[in-house]
């Protein structure tokens, strides 16, 4: 299989100085497997999602994101442009949508940009690293270099909203999509396809606006997990990783459960089927220990 290369944003929650810097260990050890080489955009700013929610305006939030990629497209105009972070990709590429459609937004995104010595074309594709995972490897490539099949555990793949909707990955339902399910039996382990709560919004931007309306959300999203009896969940989303993981002290609290279910990244588990120790997996980055993946990366 010969190398694959793309442009690489890794946004605010996915760089390694940041919460979900596991996240970024354990895809570059996935990467590293697949010889999936990564070309980081230089200079990279944050994708606007929080001035989206503070109501900072639509023509900022889609230069930031224009910025971003006229970047990409004056180093690495012949790749893709691939995102870890869901609101990262969903961000850049809603931009691009709007930006392209509008003969007065590319003008007045171009106009902005000339200061900085810069011009938006647009060309570039938009992509989560799922989409790229499978549509440019599939199934079957993913599958080969496993050496340690992650047999025994049950997962409930929460796909969450941002990676679904409105683009999602090709050829997949919107309502009940499966990547997430065929990815975690490539690896070895059991898909709990029956899993409800898979696009279910976790309340991301709610947590610190009203954080009950978010962790009721996170109730059912956990509560369901275990009622199909899964030992952990699986997600593609920083916010989603982080708002399941770790809210579950404070919804103990508040409802009086007893959750306390690991949630890892897709890439966590791909990297310890891959034969990653757990450290390479950044299984040491979660607040609650994944158990099972690490004793399956300690094995020889």
């Amino acid at each position: 299989m010969a190398r694959k290369e793309y442009s690489f944003y890794p946004g605010c929650s996915s760089e390694r100085k940041a919460s979900a810097s596991n996240y970024m260990t354990s895809v570059e050890s996935m990467c590293k497997t697949l010889d999936i080489k990564l070309n980081e955009i230089p200079d990279w700013n944050c994708c606007g999602a929080s001035i989206g929610y503070a109501e900072g305006g639509e023509l900022p939030r889609h230069v930031m994101n224009a910025r971003n990629i006229a970047i990409s497209e004056k180093n690495f105009g012949n790749q893709d442009i691939v995102a870890t972070c869901a609101a990262c990709w969903l961000g850049a590429k809603e931009s691009q949508e709007r930006i392209n459609h509008s003969e007065t937004t590319f003008a007045d995104i171009n106009e902005i940009l000339k200061d900085a010595g810069l011009k938006y074309e647009g060309k570039q594709k938009i992509r989560h690293m799922v989409e790229v995972l499978i549509e440019d490897l599939g199934y079957e490539e993913l599958g080969k270099p496993v050496k340690k099949p992650l047999e025994g555990i049950k997962i409930a793949g929460y796909v969450g909203c941002q990676t679904n909707r409105p683009f999602g990955v090709d050829g997949e339902s919107f309502e009940n999509p499966k990547y997430l399910d065929k990815l975690t039996e490539t690896m070895g382990a059991q898909a709990l396809d029956k899993y409800e709560q898979k696009v279910t919004c976790c309340g991301g931007a709610l947590a610190f606006s009203e954080p009950e309306k978010s962790q009721a959300q996170i109730k059912k999203i956990i509560e369901s997990a275990y009622d199909h009896g899964a030992d952990m969940i699986v997600t593609p989303c920083p916010v989603c990783q982080m708002n399941v993981e770790v809210y579950q002290g404070q919804i103990n609290k508040k409802y009086g459960t007893k959750f306390k279910i690991p949630v890892v990244y897709y890439s966590q588990l791909m990297a310890v089927a891959y034969g990653a120790t757990a450290k390479e997996a950044a299984l040491d980055g979660n607040i609650i220990r994944a158990t099972q993946l690490e004793e399956i990366a300690a094995k020889k």
